[in-house]
This record gives structure tokens, C-alpha cells and sequence, in this order.
């Protein structure tokens, strides 16, 4: 059920790049303009989320999940009927603050739901990479058919979506009759200092993901001398390509521990993004294409739950700022690495994507998982314990 929330709520988050065009078009906004529509999605998103996190932290708000939700759907639904811009940037930014809503608490009832398994907690992040991806498929013929009025249809998922909520997620999550099902949450200290590290390599793996999602496309047009067709199958096998990536993550997670599959994950990303920047034929390039998706992917669940075991006491918090804020700053950078492409070209601004890979994988080197810290000292106390006897 998580899942599925998740995915409709981050559906609106891939609809606010389908609509620029039909901006341009329809209302013919600068590219200047149009940045700022971005900026609007994710400036205030990345701002305000950790503040949800803490407010669920005082105590658990459930409601904000259908309510982020909704006010997600109904910003963008809104975009599409005003014809001013500083009307359509302020209904983008309540949207973007309708999915800053929606995450701790989503996050934090995911937990719930998936105790301590890394595999569980990547079905939830499963569903938020469906739902980016999806959202273009499902604004693009919606706007070509009725033009920017149709975002008000959009809408219609998130109210179906959270009325399922409205009904069943207590049910699920606590069980019938007010019966309290037992939930595996962390327990012990917050670990502030491994938290941060944590984040710092959430933040460099969101650059390198919001670095290829923007200029993926528009490197095999311009940098391989592929179609516009197979500029756009590019971007979309990559992101399905990410969506298997996280299922892998959580199952290495689980099976050998969250540092493998951090590791693991940035260290498979190095060749593969080498080996898409050195070819020079499109076919050779999309199969690493597939390699980078998988690998960038890998390491995404896992942070959620690894930085959820770093404040135990702070579950809202974490989830806030691993799903959130760490990983729209990522997106911050991107105007960045548009005038690196500018000043030099697309094939060098890849290029030295590949040392962000480099740079998370050495930060992962300070990290360490407090789960398996606790298995090895119940296993030295279980050895411990015949000689004491």
C-alpha cells in the first residue's frame, strides 16, 4: 500500500517536466522562465521536508500522507489553468510542498510496515521511481489531447489514491479492531556524525542521477548522433533500468549487509559510466546505460533505512532528509553542470560526472552499519556466555 502511495505521489513530480514543453509552446515562457518552474518544484520541497520530518517526530501524523498527496495533485492541477506565470510558479511550488508533506511520514510508516528488511523498504522506494517515470507517460497524451487544461484531470489518481488511504492504511499498518501490531522500529542512540556522512553521500549520488537524467537524452542526439526516439528510449531504460537496480539493493542489503550494497553499488557505477562516456556508437552505449541505471540505483533504498537506523529516535527526520532534501539539492547543482555543457560540451560534462561516483564510494569508506554492529556483539556475547558458565 505504501508503495502504491508512493508511486502515485511522486507522479506528480514527473508530470512538472512533461508540462514545460507545452509551456513553452502554449504560453511561450522562456527557458529562462521555465528554470524557474523548476526551481519552484524542488527549491521549497527540499527546504520544508526535514521541518515535516521533525513535526512527525513529535508524533506520528499519518493524515499528511493523503493530504501531501492530494495538495501534490491539486498544484499541478492548477498549473495548467492560469495563464500567468507567477500564479503557475506559486501552484508548482505548492505542489512541490505537497510532496515534502508526504514523505517523512510515508517513509516512516514504510518502516512500519517493512520492520528491518532493506528488500520491503526497496519496494516502497520502487514505487516513487514508477511514478517519476510514469508521469510523463500518463501528462504526455493527456496535454496533447486537451492542452495544458488538461492537467486538471491529472488530479483524478491522487483522489482515488487517498481515499484507498482514508480507508484501509490504519487497518493495514495497525491491524482491525484498534489491535496494535508489533513494529521492528530502531531502537538506541542518534548517531549524528554518521547520519551527516550518510547525507553528504546521498547528495553526491542525487548529482550524478539528476546530472544523466537531464543530459542522457540530449547525449546520444548531439554527443552519438542517435534520433530524438532513441535520445528518449535512452532516458527511459535508464530509469527502468534504476527501478531493477533498487530491487537488487535491497535484496544485497539484506542478504550480505547495507555497506555491500552502498559499496558495491557506486563502485559497478565507475566502469559503467567510463564505458558509456568511451564508445561511440549508440547501441554499445545504451547497454552501459543499462549497467549505470542498475548500479546508481542500487545503493537508493538502502539510505532510507540506514539513515532511519542512525536516528532511531528521529525516524521522521531521517526519512525527511534521505528522501528529500539530500536528494533534491542533487537537483540544485544541475544549473551547474548546464553551463559546464555550455562552456565545454556534453561529453566532458559526463566525463567528469564519473569522479562523483569516485568521491561517494571513498565517503562510504567512513560509514558503518549499526545492524550489523549489533549482530556481530550478540554473537560475541553468545560465544561469551558457556565459557562464563
Amino acid at each position: 500500500m505504501m508503495s502504491s502511495a508512493h508511486m502515485v505521489d511522486d507522479l506528480y513530480q514527473g508530470i512538472v517536466p512533461a508540462m514545460l514543453p507545452f509551456l513553452v509552446s502554449e504560453r511561450h515562457y522562456s527557458y529562462a522562465a521555465v528554470a524557474g518552474l523548476t526551481l519552484a518544484a524542488t527549491m521549497l520541497s527540499s527546504v520544508v521536508q526535514p521541518a515535516f520530518g521533525v513535526w512527525t517526530d513529535r508524533k506520528p501524523r499519518r493524515w499528511l500522507i493523503p493530504l501531501g498527496m492530494t495538495t501534490a495533485a491539486l498544484g499541478v492541477g492548477a498549473a495548467g489553468l492560469f495563464p500567468s506565470y507567477a500564479v503557475t510558479w506559486v501552484m508548482i511550488a505548492i505542489s512541490g510542498l505537497g510532496i515534502a508533506a508526504f514523505h517523512p511520514s510515508a517513509a516512516s510508516a514504510a518502516r512500519r510496515a517493512a520492520g528491518d528488511s532493506n528488500k520491503g523498504m526497496s519496494i516502497f522506494a520502487l514505487g516513487g521511481n514508477i511514478g517519476f517515470a510514469l508521469g510523463s507517460l500518463l501528462a504526455t497524451p493527456v496535454l496533447l489531447w486537451f492542452g495544458l487544461r488538461g492537467t486538471a484531470l491529472l488530479v483524478l489518481p491522487a483522489l482515488v489514491m487517498a481515499l484507498i488511504l482514508a480507508r484501509r492504511l490504519g487497518p493495514v499498518l495497525d491491524g482491525r479492531d484498534g489491535e496494535r501490531r508489533p513494529a521492528a522500529m530502531p531502537k538506541g542512540r542518534d548517531n549524528w556524525p554518521d547520519f551527516l556522512k550518510l547525507t553528504s553521500i546521498v547528495v553526491v549520488r542525487s548529482i550524478v542521477f539528476f546530472g544523466l537524467s537531464s543530459f542522457l537524452a540530449l547525449y546520444f542526439i548531439h554527443g552519438l548522433g542517435a534520433s530524438e526516439v532513441i535520445g528518449g528510449a535512452a532516458l527511459t531504460v535508464f530509469l527502468v533500468s534504476g527501478a531493477c537496480g533498487t530491487l537488487l539493493g535491497g535484496w544485497l542489503a539484506d542478504r550480505f549487509g547495507a555497506m555491500v550494497s552502498i559499496r558495491y553499488g557506486f563502485a559497478c557505477c565507475l566502469p559503467a559510466m567510463a564505458g558509456l562516456v568511451l564508445v561511440r556508437e549508440w547501441r554499445l552505449a545504451m547497454v552501459f546505460v543499462v549497467l549505470t541505471g542498475v548500479s546508481i540505483f542500487v545503493p537508493f533504498s538502502v539510505f532510507v533505512i540506514l539513515g532511519q537506523n542512525y536516528l532511531p529516535n528521529r525516524i521522521g527526520t531521517a526519512s525527511g532528509v534521505t528522501v528529500g532534501l539530500a536528494v533534491t539539492v542533487g537537483g540544485l547543482f544541475n544549473p551547474v553542470l548546464g553551463v559546464l555543457a555550455d562552456a565545454t560540451t556534453l561529453h566532458f560534462t559526463l566525463t567528469v560526472l564519473i569522479a562523483l561516483p569516485a568521491l561517494a564510494l571513498a565517503l562510504s569508506a567512513f560509514l558503518h552499519d549499526p545492524a550489523t554492529a549489533d549482530r556481530l556483539r550478540l554473537q560475541k556475547m553468545d560465544r561469551a556466555a558457556p565459557t562464563a558458565q
